[in-house]
């Protein structure tokens, strides 16, 4: 089903900010600032929402703590923020790329090239996420500034069927997006500088949500140490020097130790800062790892005991 033009236009996303009513008279630093003095409530907007973010940490980091998945879906904008979360996750907490992954409407192709008649689209939002098979286990991210896409609408309120736990983001409250699913984050950015332009107030407000929300999610589950990245994957020389620096700050080690440690333990961040900080051989490591579930504090505590 369409949006009606007229339904649209009554969104605070929609609407004109009065601040930029002159905009195209006004200087490049004149116009600089009015976009800065707007993006400095965005973060505002945030903090009123984050309660509903809380319980979205909770719900993720259960699903991936059952083998479950996150899947985030949207499209424009809100898709491409969706995509550059889920494609970070794997390089930043090691983790399997399947456990969160993203849902754009058009397709991969709509990642370089817009796809706005895509959005329209009930039938293929349903059809893609079907194609995922959501279940109990999942957890399933509408992201949608105006809170109407019917593309995202229509994919949450399939995964919810499903029985997958379904949360709207949007920056509009009482939207279809929200009574589709289980509840929402609403950012109440207001009015953009460019009307209607959810790319830019909007869509930060959006790309926040979700760095907490991964970031939180990855850190109950352990693969954080203190705020080290310990699950860094070294895989160029850029992180192996970033995966040293990690062992020698969380253990007090030297940097030949740190190095050669890691060397011991096949380049695995996780398992060399265990036999760092615990004292103990690789084999007991990894030992630790799999009794702990890879929450890495929780494996060091393991590996000391004995």
């Amino acid at each position: 089903m369409k949006r009606k033009p007229s339904t649209l236009r009554r969104l605070r996303t929609e609407q004109s900010n009065d601040a930029a009513n002159d905009l195209d008279h006004k200087s490049s630093l004149d116009i600089a600032r009015l976009i800065n003095a707007e993006d400095a409530s965005v973060a505002l907007a945030v903090t009123r929402a984050l309660p509903q973010i809380a319980r979205a940490i909770d719900l993720v980091a259960a699903a991936l703590r059952r083998r479950g998945r996150l899947i985030y879906v949207g499209a424009g904008t809100s898709g491409r923020i969706a995509a550059l979360d889920a494609v970070e996750c794997p390089p930043t907490f090691n983790t399997d790329p399947r456990s969160v992954q993203f849902i754009i409407a058009g397709g991969a192709k709509a990642l370089a090239s817009a796809s706005e008649i895509s959005e329209d689209n009930s039938a293929e939002g349903r059809d893609q996420m079907a194609r995922r098979k959501p279940t109990k286990h999942d957890v399933v991210l509408g992201i949608a500034s105006s809170g109407r896409t019917p593309f995202t609408v229509a994919a949450v309120a399939e995964a919810r069927q499903r029985g997958a736990r379904t949360i709207a983001l949007t920056c509009n409250s009482n939207s279809p997006l929200e009574r589709a699913a289980h509840f929402a984050i609403v950012t109440q950015v207001g009015p953009e500088v460019l009307a209607g332009s959810s790319r830019m107030k909007a869509g930060t407000a959006h790309k926040m949500v979700l760095n907490i929300i991964s970031t939180a999610a990855m850190t109950r589950l352990g693969y954080v140490y203190g705020n080290l990245m310990v699950n860094v994957a070294p895989k160029n020389e850029k992180l192996i020097q970033r995966a040293i620096g990690i062992l020698e700050r969380a253990t007090g080690a030297d940097q030949k130790s740190a190095r050669s440690t890691l060397k011991a333990a096949s380049n695995r961040t996780p398992v060399a800062l265990v036999m760092l900080a615990a004292g103990v051989t690789r084999a007991q490591a990894l030992t630790a790892l799999k009794k702990s579930d890879g929450h890495v504090r929780h494996a060091i505590a393991l590996a000391t005991a004995k």
